[in-house]
């Protein structure tokens, strides 16, 4: 995968930071715990929309992104971003695909952060 196509799915700039800073191997334990919170995380968010739970979707989207953001995964932290936002104009009309967006890149783009990880500590 070139180079632009991993800048969409990760923050490039920020894990070469820490990458430089603390190992690529020592961030790929974080990313590993974040890989076993990950299915919870997700799991939450369709809870609150299939209980129609705006405030409570919010809030765990907000949680996720945070989480996602702390191990590089922008396209993901990209999504929780906007799905925080139940004030936005158009969440209404978006949150569905912003959610479906986690839910179906979340575990491909982890794999894309571990492999880029890997070869960073090979």
């Amino acid at each position: 995968m070139a180079n632009t196509d991993l800048d969409i799915i990760l923050d490039l700039n920020t894990l070469e930071q820490y990458c430089n800073a603390i190992g690529a191997a020592t961030l790929l334990k974080s990313v590993v715990l974040f890989e076993q919170l990950m299915p919870e995380y997700v799991e939450n968010l369709v809870k609150a929309k299939e209980a129609n739970d705006k405030d409570t979707l919010c809030a765990e989207a907000h949680k996720f992104k945070g989480a996602a953001g702390s191990v590089g995964l922008k396209r993901i932290q990209l999504f929780a971003q906007k799905l925080q936002h139940g004030e936005e104009a158009s969440w209404e009309s978006e949150h569905n695909t912003w959610l479906q967006a986690i839910v179906d890149q979340a575990s491909t783009d982890l794999q894309q952060l571990k492999q880029f990880l890997e070869s960073k500590s090979a």
